[in-house]
């Protein structure tokens, strides 16, 4: 009798030769290259430095494509697009020290988006590691303890042998769900020593699955079957799990209106009889969500963004549907089920009922037109135009990439995404300087279609020297840049808080004339000629910048009432 564990995958002749004989040359760097390549990966971001350099230098000898950025944490912004757009693990190459550190905002963002990102650092020499005072450039007493409550994993090379497996587990990580970013370090001696050991030939890519317990499913099958109201939150598990056709399958077969979380964006057609869209800042959807008896939320934590700033005080029964087991429950009690969104969402599509529900529309139209009437009153009609102008300018197959600034939160509630995995932003960290970095990387992963970028420009002062990775490597992003002098949501808050605003206000430099300074077409516009100048650039090949200086404002909030 043969058993699993008995079966050995048994070398060709062909492998056995070039094991037995690798070529000449070789470090430890070469084993992180092939690794790569063994697990499928063709594309590294990163930034070179001392201890890295014989990560960088194997890179010559590979088929590996690199886009070099001009600050570790842009790319890490880079990596964290070319995961979400591909799905794919996305290898990020980084030096010691304050090369390692100054990637840990971007991390962060990856985290909190699920961005499969697998981050590979030098560390100092073997002999300093241990948390001694070595002397060593770059030194740290403990580089991962500064990663290890940000990344879901961390992995410490000491020799060769480890690279390889060391790197397929990390691999792994990141792309179990929930996705994430995971941590890998090597020293630097490793990295730079010649090696024996045998061509890295493949990997196991395959990561770990996470289905949902049947016992629990078929209880949320039952109370969705059976609600008179029922609603679901689709938040951006929904989009990571690329779950969005089962969503909306099991939205039409129980008649549940769904409203999408701005991590969520595109997870349900907008003008879908049963969209809710995306207020979910707003107090009329809190209140139809309070209003359902079984609400049914998958892939998200109903954190501060996604419950209206915790307003959101549910009356009837939740079902959460959640791969990261930190989030499932911890805002509200719930039937918590801890699985990936695409797998929960087909066990329930197996057993729940069909629902006839004529009333679900009506209601939905009601809500939109409360929301529609609440925004009117408030003449914002520049903002509106503004975002509607960027919406007809924009491909709607084009992915876009939005900062922290007015516009883009703006767009988390107002902003047709045309489809799952096209908008993205910075909202799950909340950091700075995200969306050029980003596109970079999506144009990286896809260079068919056009990317936009929209940032304020205190958002664009983070991401300036990326114009000329953009140049570098002609990547075809639009960078859209709305420019009002100051941190302009900042500017309002405190004006609002405190009567006047201070520390807001920024001198810029001329945007269009900079751009122009690295090679990149730059123009001047007006909300008047936004949709034409925009639609334009797009639609050329190679990097642009729009500059649109304009002042504009949020809707007011409901959470204060």
């Amino acid at each position: 009798m043969t058993h699993d564990h008995d079966l050995v995958l048994r070398p060709t002749p062909a492998q056995t030769e070039a094991a037995l004989n690798p070529p000449p040359g070789r470090t430890g760097g070469d084993l992180v290259v092939e690794t790569l390549a063994g697990l499928g990966a063709t594309t590294v971001f990163g930034l070179p430095g001392q201890h890295a350099l014989g990560m960088f230098d194997a890179l010559r000898r590979s088929d590996l494509r690199y886009i070099g950025l001009r600050v570790e944490n842009n790319a890490g912004f880079a990596a964290d697009a070319y995961g979400r757009i591909t799905g794919e693990a996305a290898p990020l190459l980084l030096s010691t020290g304050p090369g390692a550190l100054t990637s840990l905002a971007a991390l962060q963002e990856a985290a909190a988006a699920s961005a499969p990102v697998l981050a590979i650092s030098s560390q100092v020499p073997t002999a300093g590691l241990g948390g001694g005072r070595h002397g060593y450039l770059h030194e740290l007493p403990d580089q991962a303890a500064s990663f290890r409550g940000v990344v879901k994993s961390v992995h410490t090379v000491r020799t060769q042998s480890q690279i390889p497996s060391a790197i397929e587990a990390a691999w792994k990580s990141a792309l179990s769900a929930p996705h994430g970013p995971v941590w890998v370090e090597i020293p630097q001696d490793v990295l730079l020593a010649r090696t024996v050991i045998p061509v890295v030939t493949g990997g196991d890519a395959f990561p770990e699955e996470l289905p949902p317990r049947p016992e629990l499913t078929a209880v949320a099958a039952d109370l969705l079957s059976k609600a008179d109201r029922p609603a679901i939150i689709a938040g951006g598990g929904v989009v990571r799990a690329d779950a969005s056709k089962k969503l909306r399958q099991l939205a039409e077969t129980l008649q549940a209106p769904v409203v999408t979380t701005p991590g969520g964006k595109g997870a349900f057609p907008w003008t879908h009889p049963l969209s809710l869209q995306s207020w979910i800042e707003d107090r009329h959807t809190t209140d139809f969500l309070e209003d359902a008896d079984v609400l049914l939320v998958v892939g998200s934590g109903l954190g501060e963004l996604s419950s209206n700033y915790h307003t959101f005080k549910p009356r009837g029964r939740v079902v959460q549907i959640e791969a990261d087991l930190g989030k499932l429950e911890s805002n509200h009690p719930a039937l918590g089920i801890h699985a990936d969104a695409r797998l929960a969402l087909q066990a329930l599509l197996e057993t729940v009922s069909e629902r006839e529900d004529p009333t679900a529309p009506e209601r939905v139209r009601g809500l939109l037109s409360k929301v529609a009437e609440r925004i009117s009153a408030q003449e914002l009609t520049l903002e509106q135009e503004v975002l509607a102008s960027v919406r007809k300018a924009l491909p709607a197959d084009s992915p876009s990439f939005w900062d922290m600034t007015i516009l883009a939160y703006w767009a988390w509630s107002a902003f047709d995404a045309k489809g799952p995995n096209h908008l993205h932003s910075a909202q799950g960290a909340g950091g700075l300087g995200y969306a050029f970095p980003a596109a970079l990387g999506a144009a990286a992963a896809d260079p068919t279609r056009p990317v936009l970028a929209v940032s304020g420009d205190g958002g664009a002062l983070y991401s300036i020297a990326e114009l000329a990775t953009a140049r570098q490597y002609g990547l075809n992003v639009t960078w859209l840049i709305v420019d009002d002098g100051g941190y302009g949501i900042l500017r309002e808050y405190m004006t609002d808080a405190f009567g006047e605003a201070t520390a807001t206000e920024l001198t810029r430099p001329d945007y269009v004339a900079l751009a122009e300074s690295f090679g990149v077409p730059g123009v001047r516009t007006t909300p008047e000629n936004l949709e034409q100048d925009l639609a334009k650039q797009l639609a050329s090949p190679g990097p642009s910048v729009v500059l649109l200086p304009a002042v504009l404002r949020m809707f007011a909030p409901t959470h204060l009432d």
